[in-house]
């Protein structure tokens, strides 16, 4: 069987991975955790290594911090997990304050000392991945180097990548480096499918207002970087989540999954990630919820994907087409 690009470059990491933007309460920046929010992370990171998920995935904006804090509290009641997790964190974005817009910033000043930030909110002493976090028009490849370098060489990250980038802009970076950029994360999902679309729309009028980044699937798996998937659970609107607005498409799609998961006796969550899991990317969904409940439905996806036949992954594109989103 064809490996996860992690685990060639000697990361042992499960398929899954849990996103922690969720952690840490609100995104007001007068608002403080609580001990509530540490027993709700608590919670999710239990059911998710519960399930085998070890790949943790933060930012250091997510709830302003706070996400990792919180994150760091549990850590520290429960050292011995730090062991038993691959930690990723992502640098680069600005939100708005004190009379700034939000803006991104990949110089060496800024990274450096958040990822100091990102260490010492979580309490640990070096962090797995670090990911640059959507492109900054202004990054300079050379200085991106430069901190990266002074990072590996103190031991603070041990593995560097990117979120939200085209393969120019990854071979852009890539050429000052000395280490590889090993992650790409992007939105992929049955419902934000137009990752497939692009491929299948070459030469074609229907590929003319397509959005995602020409070659990046098929530059991942020639380069070994391994796609990560944000939303990959399309915010749940195939698998129970349906809303009163849904279209007719969006109505079929989700009883075809849950006529899937019936069949195959699992979830429909477990259906939607294992259409994702399906393609030969080896792709890892980062799936985005804090309820344990439905961390916990997600455990059989990589089996689903392995079961799943090539006229079910089709039909469930060829209905998720029908969806249109606003």
């Amino acid at each position: 069987m064809k490996v996860m690009p992690l685990e060639s470059r000697g990361i042992t990491s499960s398929r899954l991975a849990l996103g922690c933007m969720g952690f840490g309460g609100s995104w007001n920046r007068a608002d403080a955790y609580t001990a509530e929010h540490v027993k709700q992370t608590e919670a999710a990171i239990d059911a998710a290594m519960s399930i085998g998920i070890t790949f943790f995935d933060h930012a250091d904006i997510y709830t302003r911090g706070k996400a990792e804090s919180v994150f760091g509290e549990v850590l520290k009641k429960q050292p011995r997990l730090r062991e038993q997790m691959v930690l990723q964190s992502k640098v680069g974005i600005q939100l708005a304050e004190e009379g700034l817009p939000g803006r991104f910033n990949f110089s060496k000043e800024h990274i450096l000392p958040s990822v100091d930030g990102i260490l010492e909110r979580l309490g640990i002493e070096y962090l797995d991945i670090l990911l640059l976090h959507r492109p900054d028009p202004l990054m300079e490849p050379d200085e991106i180097a430069e901190a990266f370098t002074s990072l590996k060489q103190s031991g603070k990250v041990r593995h560097f990548g990117v979120s939200n980038m085209n393969p120019a802009q990854i071979q852009f970076v890539q050429r000052s480096l000395s280490e590889p950029l090993i992650v790409n994360q992007l939105e992929l999902s049955l419902l934000r499918h137009d990752w497939i679309d692009h491929g299948v729309h070459v030469n074609q009028k229907a590929g003319l207002n397509d959005s995602f980044p020409d070659g990046m699937m098929e530059m991942a798996q020639m380069d070994n970087i391994q796609l990560q998937a944000w939303g990959p659970l399309a915010q749940g609107r195939l698998s129970g989540k349906l809303s009163e607005q849904a279209n007719e498409g969006e109505r079929n799609t989700a009883a075809m999954v849950k006529q899937l998961a019936e069949q195959n006796e699992t979830t429909p969550e477990a259906i939607v990630l294992g259409w994702l899991m399906k393609h030969p990317a080896r792709i890892q969904p980062v799936i985005g919820t804090i309820n344990p409940n439905r961390i916990i439905a997600c455990e059989d996806a990589a089996r689903q994907a392995e079961l799943m036949t090539r006229d079910q992954w089709y039909s469930l594109l060829v209905s998720a087409r029908t969806i249109h989103t606003p």
